[in-house]
């Protein structure tokens, strides 16, 4: 009896429209192992299981991403995601250029795409999702010329120069700079993208120009190894952007008084949040753009920051 019941349920349901649906979500992240892009998969998959039950519904995260950055690569797997007929796509782009013809190829096929932390703006992706990267460029600046008190000697890191966000980081710094007559601005010092470069990049500079009172680090890249910078502490001031674990140990020792901390857990939360309102509720995004906060972490509150990493990344 209760058997009997129990399949006429299921059969009003199915025949009401109402049984459970499932939804794959791809995602595509620039390079294992970092953990920025681990928080965003980690957001992903708490959205996944919150959201999920919220509506009645199962949401699978299909994780594809390269070793290393290979925007090439990451061409492949959305096209391999388009095979495996996924409903949508979450990726941070690499290179802009290699990859929009990737992505308008899947939306013309019904897959939305959502980018974050890496656009491709000249794509028909349904959403951005990161922070205004020419405002972070000249906070990193403004930032550094308040702790130099306006006068000085400074230098910028820069990683992957194909990527339009790091462009923009880049091109917001040197605008910032032309305000702060008093300060000296190098160059933008760009590199591989991998912690070692950086800091043969940063050594390299600094033996060269041993006057230098300050770094701008537009990505935390240096900061993602021990012993990274070799000046006494506070001798050189720096400004990073982002406050991944590693980094926050170089706020704590002196050698950077400043970190920006873009929302990597809420860039992975939202993108599935938006993927599921377009393909379950039939809801556009209010925004093509979405920009979030920085949140600046010092000494005085870098403990307390510390806590959201005991969520942010996923215990293994």
């Amino acid at each position: 009896m209760i058997h009997r019941l129990l399949c006429l349920v299921l059969l009003s349901l199915v025949a009401s429209g109402r049984a459970a649906e499932t939804y794959t979500l791809g995602m595509i992240a620039k390079s294992q192992g970092n953990q920025f892009f681990e928080a965003a998969h980690s957001g992903a998959n708490a959205a996944a299981r919150e959201l999920g039950a919220k509506y009645g519904i199962t949401i699978k995260i299909d994780w594809r991403t390269p070793n290393e950055e290979d925007a090439q690569k990451q061409a492949e797997f959305i096209e391999q995601l388009a095979l495996n007929a996924v409903d949508g796509i979450i990726i941070s782009c690499s290179d802009a250029n290699k990859l929009t013809d990737a992505i308008n190829k899947v939306v013309r096929q019904g897959i939305p795409v959502v980018t974050f932390s890496g656009d491709a703006p000249a794509s028909q992706r349904m959403v951005s999702l990161g922070i205004d990267d020419f405002k972070c460029g000249e906070r990193t600046f403004e930032e550094l010329a308040a702790l130099l008190k306006g006068q000085g000697v400074v230098a910028a890191i820069d990683g992957n120069p194909n990527a339009v966000n790091l462009q923009q980081r880049a091109a917001g710094f040197r605008a910032a700079a032309k305000r702060h007559p008093g300060i000296k601005l190098l160059d933008v010092y760009y590199h591989k993208e991998t912690p070692l470069d950086a800091v043969a990049r940063i050594e390299q500079v600094m033996q060269a120009n041993p006057d230098i009172t300050g770094w701008g680090f537009l990505g935390g890249w240096p900061l993602f190894t021990d012993h990274a910078l070799k000046w006494k502490p506070g001798t050189v001031q720096c400004v990073s952007v982002d406050a991944l674990p590693p980094e926050l140990d170089y706020v704590r020792s002196g050698h950077v008084q400043m970190l920006l901390s873009q929302d990597v857990y809420g860039y992975g939360y939202r993108a599935v949040e938006r993927l599921v309102e377009k393909l379950h509720l039939k809801k556009n995004p209010l925004a093509v753009v979405e920009d979030a906060p920085l949140t600046a972490v010092t000494k005085a509150n870098v403990e307390t920051f510390a806590k959201n990493w005991e969520t942010w990344l996923p215990r293994k």
